[in-house]
């Protein structure tokens, strides 16, 4: 599937700030048994874990989704100009790949009418913001923020009790929050009739997918509710940053076992391209199968 596809009448875009080897999965699933992981290597090599390194190979990545009245962004990457000590790799970043590939797709910054965070982890808000004259200003200037409000009192209260320890916070959702650009809804608020929140909780206390589309021609974008194929043949297995794998776990068996042998399609957050796939029961779990 290419970078820009459709869903009924919507067109999507995959507007990616960068595709490579990043963690390694022994690490990133804390739980993960090496016999478990070895076992799967047929299939997770070369697409999922690259044979050279035998990292994850992840995808950072927004979804553009154009309806008839509106042009919704959905999750904003890492962005650049950010001080991220924790994670070196996208700290201070000044790449010009996504504003490129956001041209490429026929967009400006301007043209952003919403700005749906799924969730208020590093790479998920960081351009949400961008350094203008040496302050931190809105990316998107016309767009309206869609935050969780679990979600947002949860980070909110996090940084006020430790300042500083989580920079994308300070840099990336409270600017936006102190110039009231934002808007706080529930997990399972509905925009219009083809676009609408389904809680997917786990990852983060109020994690948040969204679903497009109509019934036979519909889509979900799922943020981080899974990371890797390997949690859909598990899907009880967490990963290192989850706030509750266990309701994490919850989330993706009955998300996918609601989509899984139907035509709904997938709009994963991290896997590698083409991102998108549908879901089949094996065994126990699910199977992932792009598309």
């Amino acid at each position: 599937m290419s970078l820009t596809f459709a869903v009924g009448d919507l067109t999507v875009h995959r507007v990616i700030e960068s595709e490579a080897p990043l963690f390694d999965p022994l690490t990133f699933f804390p739980k993960l048994d090496k016999a478990v992981l070895d076992e799967n290597l047929s299939w997770l090599k070369p697409e999922y874990i690259d044979p050279a390194t035998g990292q994850l190979v992840l995808c950072i990545q927004s979804y553009i989704v154009r309806t008839k009245h509106h042009t919704i962004l959905i999750d904003s990457c890492v962005g650049n100009h950010k001080e991220r000590p924790a994670h070196p790799f996208w700290s201070q970043m000044t790449s010009d790949r996504y504003e490129k590939n956001l041209a490429a797709a026929g967009l400006g910054f301007g043209d952003i009418d919403f700005v749906m965070c799924t969730h208020l982890h590093v790479d998920h808000v960081g351009w949400n913001t961008r350094l203008e004259n040496g302050r931190w200003v809105p990316t998107f200037p016309k767009a309206k923020y869609v935050f969780a409000d679990r979600e947002l009192s949860f980070w909110t209260e996090k940084e006020k009790n430790d300042p500083g320890k989580q920079p994308w916070i300070a840099d990336s959702v409270l600017p936006i929050v102190a110039l009231n650009r934002h808007e706080v809804v529930r997990s399972d608020h509905q925009l219009n009739d083809v676009v609408k929140l389904i809680p997917t909780p786990g990852h983060t206390i109020d994690h948040y997918s969204v679903e497009i589309g109509k019934s036979g021609a519909n889509a979900i974008i799922g943020g981080d509710m899974i990371h890797s194929p390997l949690q859909a043949r598990y899907p009880e297995l967490g990963m290192r940053a989850d706030y509750s794998s266990e309701q994490a776990g919850v989330s993706r068996r009955n998300l996918f076992g609601r989509i899984s042998d139907t035509s709904t399609l997938f709009c994963s957050g991290h896997f590698p391209s083409p991102s998108i796939g549908r879901f089949t029961s094996w065994g126990d779990g699910f199977r992932y199968t792009p598309v």
